[in-house]
């Protein structure tokens, strides 16, 4: 952009451009790998009837430390990993995005790292909270590679390294051996070593939380926008040694989660057997689109996530991208050459966009 001379903007901000995919209308949505699965009408009900009750005190402020959904988000987490979280080892706030704000906040004085490609907002928080960002090396395929990691880790020793994992845009997830491999040369170097896991409970993969109690610096981050299909709401919490979750205080803004948000929350949570139901579904249909992708000529790179890149097609990225928009479909090109990322969506939109992709092969 072309800002006016009276803006006295940051110069090092000058050169960006603001985060977000494209909002268009399509007959199907496939860009942002959002959950296709409504709450259901029960669900619906019930965050209803909790709104409303707390709808009758919104002149007075929320719990500024959110105490019953910080005490549930430690209740699933336990039972999905057998730990023994408690609300001290647990932080939520509005959407990951401001776990991850806060990370830099409290921890970013000097660099962080992290093994691009990767999520995109990682480098763009940084850079907007002026720490300096480091590319880490991955291999040519984009799978991570844990030899390279610990090289970059151990040559740059910066407060904050950062691995995705399922890992945004590729889909891999990564073993939990090579994070605790990381997790040693992160600790040696004196940073925390931050787990970014927004996908996890789509991969069979373990859990990072497992690795806290033996190494505090490992911090987790999760959301409760993909599998819980509560995009809408922003809700994403932190998993990490209770110091951690104290120095997020330092930094947090009064009262950030609201009323209506922690009201919602907690009903989401108490129906998570329900919320989590379509996650098996959607595992089942990633592999039937990969199937689909394959049977078309094209390659995908393995994925763990509700997502799936692809490639192998004639067109440019930008050109394919625009032309199954013409035809009502909606994917993301996330800037890589000679790629696009497909979401996947229920059956409708998934056979929408297979049907446009082989009209377009």
């Amino acid at each position: 952009m072309m800002w006016p001379a009276w803006l006295p903007l940051r110069s090092d901000l000058k050169p960006l451009s603001p985060y977000g995919a494209p909002q268009l209308p399509a007959q199907a949505s496939l860009n942002t790998n959002e959950n296709p699965y409504a709450p259901s009408i029960a669900l619906q009900q019930a965050i209803t009837a909790a709104v409303a009750e707390a709808s009758s005190s919104l002149n007075r402020y929320p719990d500024r430390d959110a105490i019953e959904v910080r005490t549930a988000l430690a209740s699933y987490i336990n039972e999905e990993n057998r730990t023994q979280f408690t609300i001290n080892n647990i932080w939520a706030a509005n959407g990951s995005n401001e776990i991850i704000q806060s990370l830099f906040l409290a921890f970013g004085a000097s660099s962080a790292l992290g093994f691009t490609p990767s999520y995109s907002m990682h480098p763009l928080i940084s850079k907007v909270s002026d720490t300096q960002w480091i590319d880490g090396k991955r291999n040519h395929d984009f799978s991570f590679n844990i030899d390279f990691a610990i090289h970059d880790v151990a040559l740059n020793k910066p407060n904050l390294t950062f691995i995705t994992t399922p890992n945004n845009p590729t889909g891999e997830a990564v073993a939990l051996r090579e994070i605790e491999a990381l997790a040693v040369v992160v600790g040696e170097n004196g940073g925390l070593l931050v787990v970014d896991e927004a996908y996890a409970e789509f991969s069979s993969e373990r859990s990072a939380v497992n690795l806290i109690e033996q190494y505090p610096h490992v911090v987790v981050i999760r959301t409760m926008s993909k599998a819980f299909a509560f995009a809408g709401v922003r809700v994403g919490y932190l998993i990490a040694n209770p110091a951690v979750i104290n120095a997020m205080l330092l930094v947090r803004l009064p009262y950030h989660l609201s009323a209506l948000t922690q009201a919602a929350a907690n009903v989401a949570l108490d129906f998570r057997v329900e919320s989590l139901g379509n996650v098996a579904e959607l595992i089942s249909a990633r592999e039937d689109l990969v199937a689909s992708l394959h049977a078309l000529g094209l390659r995908t790179l393995p994925s763990a996530a509700n997502f799936i890149l692809f490639t192998g097609f004639e067109a440019s990225s930008a050109q394919l991208w625009t032309q199954l928009l013409e035809k009502g479909v909606l994917i993301r090109d996330v800037g890589l050459s000679s790629y696009l990322r497909v979401t996947v969506g229920n059956d409708a939109e998934n056979k929408a966009f297979i049907e446009a992709l082989s009209e377009l092969l």
